[in-house]
């Protein structure tokens, strides 16, 4: 897996329970926050309302298609992506339809 650096503000406190948490499980302080991260993101990618909130961020185009896979899983992606294609097209299958 790549990484990348980020740079970002801590409170003091929170920065000094990572550090006992490493030095309690002989890890580094990026692994520490890595595993809260990841479970932080495990735990919300299962709330339904999460879901459904990053779901509609790509129906309104606000987020790419591999971004939604990644959250809710590629099927459910797929699933998707083709309302959203009917969706799209709900006004030209009207007027189509009115025509016959």
């Amino acid at each position: 897996m790549s990484t990348k650096r980020v740079n970002f503000r801590l409170p003091e406190e929170l920065i000094a329970q990572a550090d006992v948490a490493a030095e309690v499980t002989h890890k580094n302080r990026t692994e520490i926050l890595i595993e809260a991260l990841r479970q932080y993101l495990e735990e919300k990618e299962s709330d339904e309302s999460f879901r459904e909130a990053v779901v509609e961020l790509y129906l309104d185009d606000q987020i790419e298609f591999e971004k939604l896979a990644d959250v809710i899983g590629r099927q459910d992606a797929e699933s998707v992506r083709a309302s959203k294609h009917v969706l799209d097209r709900g006004e030209e299958l009207a007027d189509d339809l009115a025509e016959l």
